[in-house]
């Protein structure tokens, strides 16, 4: 079963506690320290369009683009009333063609982890160079692979009274990839109707990643910490990651 399918509806429930606000918050640090006031913004797998809202509530014009057909209908009620209205995308990263270029692209929550093939990865962030102004930015976050192996025989619980989430995170040290199964139930009446989803995600390391960029063309490439504006420390779950695309002379 897809990812994200039985899920979307229930997606912003089972994560009330993530914190979106204090997300863009540290992106607006970053873009305030290179300078950069973008006037259009893309949110790259941005799920159920939390980031997008806000971006859009900040009056940046944002296109939001997902692979879930579902997350994505979520995304549409949630900013129908925003001004300036969001525009959605379905597409996969490693394919990614934007109407337009932008100023800023966001991948928030790991989301580029999803992509478990490297190669594929590698292309994802061609396109998003490909799909930055000069002097672009393009700025996401992901797991480090010390996070992903820790999650190895973990069992993590979500719930409230019309959602219950267990779910068991499974690391394999030859392919790179924490796989975590994923029981959902959801209330629908009376009843529970029950499915499962299969999450994968590929444990890159700031290297790898630092490598695709540069490949790609992208400078001024910069690792930090957990919203923090300083290098990570060896015990960070998770980092972000910023580059530019070189403004034409």
């Amino acid at each position: 079963m897809d990812a994200y399918k039985d899920l979307a509806v229930s997606y912003d429930r089972l994560t009330s506690d993530v914190d979106y606000e204090a997300t863009v918050k540290f992106y607006r640090q970053i873009l305030n320290a290179e300078k950069v006031h973008p006037r259009t913004a893309a949110d790259l797998a941005c799920g159920t369009g939390s980031v997008t809202a806000i971006l859009a509530k900040m009056g940046i014009p944002t296109t939001g683009v997902d692979m879930s057909e579902d997350m994505l209908t979520v995304a549409q009620q949630k900013t129908m009333e925003l001004t300036p209205r969001p525009f959605f995308s379905c597409q996969r990263l490693e394919r990614l063609r934007l109407p337009r270029a932008v100023d800023l692209a966001v991948c928030a929550l790991d989301s580029l982890d999803y992509i478990t093939e490297p190669e594929k990865c590698r292309e994802a962030i061609r396109r998003v160079y490909r799909a930055l102004n000069p002097g672009g930015i393009f700025i996401f976050d992901v797991n480090t692979p010390e996070k992903l192996r820790a999650m190895d025989g973990q069992v993590f619980l979500d719930e409230d009274d019309d959602v219950y989430c267990v779910w068991r995170g499974e690391f394999d040290e030859q392919t790179n990839i924490c796989s975590y199964g994923m029981d959902l139930f959801q209330r629908q009446g009376k009843l529970w109707s029950r499915s499962f989803e299969e999450h994968r995600e590929y444990a890159y390391s700031a290297e790898t990643l630092t490598d695709y960029l540069k490949q790609a063309g992208f400078t001024r490439i910069a690792v930090y910490g957990d919203r923090r504006m300083a290098p990570p420390e060896k015990w960070e779950q998770r980092i972000y990651i910023k580059a530019r695309k070189g403004i034409i002379k």
